[in-house]
Parts: C-alpha cells; structure tokens; sequence
C-alpha cells in the first residue's frame, strides 16, 4: 500500500501556495486550492470578439475562473460582448487598426503575423480559445499552454471545399495562395500547446487527425436557467444560428417548400442567393436578441438541424427548451441528441432524408416529454463545464510543474517539501 504523507511550502510573503504529497518515496507538489488563481497570471487568448456566439460564452466561464486575466485576441467589437467579458482588460493585434473590426475575415493571410506580435511573456497560464486561429500565440517556455478547441480552422482543412464553392472567384484565387502555407503554420502551431481540450468527441478526432495530437474531451456549457418549456407551441419548425455554408439551411429550405410546412430561420449570413429559395411558407427572420431566441426555441415545433457541427449549442438550448431535435447524424449532434428520445438523427444529408425525418416524428416517433429532454441537458450545465475546467488545468498546473516563475511544483524526486 502506499505510504503518504502531507507538508506545506510556503513562499510569497509566507502564503501558503503548495502543498507537497509523500507518495511511496516521492513528494508531487500541488497547488492550495484557495489561493492558485490570484497568484498567477493569467492570459485568455481568443480568436476575434466580435459578438456573442457559442465561443464568447466560453470565454464568459473562462472569464469567471480567472477574474484577474488578461484578454488577447485579433480584432474587438466591445459594444457587442457581454459585461462578463468587457470587464476585463482586453488586447487587440495591428490588425485592429487596420479595418479588422469590419474585414477581419479578409485578413485571414495576416493572422498569424498579428497572433505572434502579441506579448505574453508576463503570464504564467495561457488558455486559448480556438475556432477560429488563436493557439499560434508565442509564450515563455515556463508557461503553461491550454488549448480549448471548439474545432481546427474549418476553412483551411475538412469543410474548405465548401467555403470555397460558396465564395467568389477573388476568395476562391486567394484560398489556393495561401491555404497550404497556412496549414503548415496552423500544424507547427500545435507544439506550441501544452495540453488540448476538445469541445466533443467528433472535435478530438479532427484534432488527432490533423495534428496528430491526443486531447480531452469537456463539452461546452449551456445557460440551462435562460431556457423553459412553454405552454404555447406554433405549428412553425425552426433553424437557428449563424447561417454558413456547413450548415446546409438550403436543405432545410427544400424539405420543407416540398411539404409546403412552415419554417423559421433564425441568425445573420442569409445571402439573396439562399432567400431566392425560400417559398411563401418560409420566414427569414434574420439575428435576434437573447429573449427572441429564447421565445422561439421555446414555441417551435421542433429545431431542425441539417449541417455538421463540431459540437452544436443550439440542439441543447431547444432541448433545454422543451423541444425535440431533427438533426443529420454526423458531428455534435450524436453527442447530444438521443434518437427517439430527445429527437430524431437522420443519416443522409439530403431534402428527401429530413422529409422522411419530419414525417415521422410528426407520426409520433419521439416518446420523449419537455422534461425528458431537459433532463438529458442537465449534464451540459455551466456549474459542471467550470469544475471540469477548473480540475483540468489544475492537475495540468500541478503536473507539469509550471506554478509561478520559480518553477515549484514540479513533480519529481528532487522536490523539497518544507
């Protein structure tokens, strides 16, 4: 059996800030639990803060664990982030000054310039928040380096032919130019991370894939108190969320003029092109606030869902809701939707496979209630995504020996426990 035993180190004025463990013959210093955050410094690294999407509401969590850290990212919007975010102090890239906060998606050739100009060389603990390009940041060698991924740049590897076919001839000229050099930056980048976090399971495969590196899965939180059943439902299926060409919407469309049943579509990037499509019983009802949002997932009939994400916030905010989901069986949606039970997975991505999905629930192929699937949502919790976030980084921090700039806490023979 093991024989173990406790001690304490103190330093820093006399703060108790580790604790060392005796374990058959070896002392592991770890962090006190009370103190670790406010005696570190902290940078938060997030791709462009622009709005408040999925990615931003994790940034919120990060932002609660870290009080006292420091915001980096390409380009800021600070009219349009949350007071969670703007009350931190927030670095923007050249990028800034130079019409990013506009043509930052033009810009993408020059991001990994502006991610590498940013200093970070005061802070002890980065987190970086990726979709979009962020974990090429350069940091100290002591330094630990936690990277969420919310997915590897979509554009520049699995989903680039769609981007592709939906841009212009100028767009299409420029992906060719840079995209190999900008895949080879984005797979150097990876060594720089100490440790990744996938936002589900489909991610961490694209993670091994295209880096080549193992990563642990902790999925995204929900705001489950924003979401309530209603007694009130409309007769309208909805879809909602940024609208990109991954998201296939013009599916949707198709199924549902062929039914000629109602559909809203909610979220910003309707192009003329897709609204050309929609027949009389389509609505485009373009962004809308939080209380909308919450108002429609709330009354529709059911979300439909026909593209493949890399998690998917809104399948849970719907179930969170007391509403079923229709959703293409790749990607997040298998993680989060149970079929027969909290929706229905179709497996082509097809018109005619979401009319045979809307056809039979309609016939009653979903047993599940509201309470059913808010169950089900339950495990999605923000309370349950910050304790596993706040348990990751700390074994990591305790792990790798990276506490402060006097290098204690490592994890070896050579420890002093005093």
């Amino acid at each position: 059996m093991p024989v173990a035993a406790c001690c304490r180190r103190r330093c820093n004025g006399g703060r108790t800030i580790l604790r060392a463990r005796l374990i058959d013959g070896r002392h592991f210093l770890l962090p006190m639990p009370d103190e670790r955050r406010s005696l570190m410094k902290v940078a938060l690294v997030h791709y462009w803060l622009v709005g408040m999407r999925g990615g931003e509401k994790v940034l919120e969590s990060f932002c609660r664990l870290y009080p006292q850290a420091d915001i980096f990212t390409l380009v800021a919007e600070p009219a349009n982030l949350s007071e969670t975010i703007r009350r931190h102090s927030i670095t923007t890239s050249f990028l800034q000054k130079i019409g990013g906060r506009r043509h930052y998606q033009k810009m993408l050739p020059l991001m990994p310039y502006a991610l590498e100009s940013l200093d970070l060389t005061d802070y002890d603990l980065v987190i970086s928040s990726e979709a979009g390009p962020a974990k090429g940041v350069v940091t100290r060698p002591d330094s630990l380096h936690v990277c969420y991924c919310h997915s590897p740049i979509r554009y520049i590897w699995d989903l680039e032919s769609q981007y592709r076919a939906a841009s212009g001839p100028i767009t299409r000229l420029a992906m060719s130019l840079f995209g190999p050099g900008l895949r080879q930056w984005d797979v150097t980048t990876a060594a720089r991370v100490d440790a990744f976090i996938a936002n589900s399971e489909y991610v961490a495969r694209r993670i091994e894939k295209f880096y080549r590196r193992e990563s642990t899965v902790i999925n995204p939180p929900v705001e489950l108190g924003r979401f309530a059943p209603s007694d009130t439902l409309d007769e309208a299926y909805l879809c909602a969320g940024q609208i990109t060409p991954y998201k296939k919407i013009e599916l949707a469309i198709e199924a549902f003029n062929r039914m000629g049943r109602r559909l809203d579509i909610i979220g910003d990037g309707a192009g003329e092109a897709l609204k050309r499509l929609a027949g009389p019983t389509i609505r485009f009802l373009g962004p809308v606030s939080d209380t909308q949002m919450e108002w429609h997932l709330a009354r529709c009939r059911a979300l439909v869902f026909p593209g493949v994400e890399d998690f998917g916030i809104v399948p849970l905010e719907a179930m969170a809701s007391g509403r079923p989901v229709l959703a293409f069986c790749r990607g997040g949606a298998r993680e989060t939707v149970v079929d027969g039970k909290t929706g229905l997975l179709f497996h082509e991505q097809t018109a005619d496979a979401i009319i045979d999905a809307v056809q039979r629930f309609e016939a009653g192929a979903v047993d599940g209630t509201a309470e059913d699937y808010r169950s089900h949502v339950s495990r999605f919790g923000r309370e349950l995504f910050e304790s596993r976030i706040k348990a990751f980084i700390d074994e990591r921090l305790a792990r790798a020996g990276r506490w402060g700039r006097d290098g204690a806490g490592r994890e070896d023979g050579s420890s002093e426990a005093i």
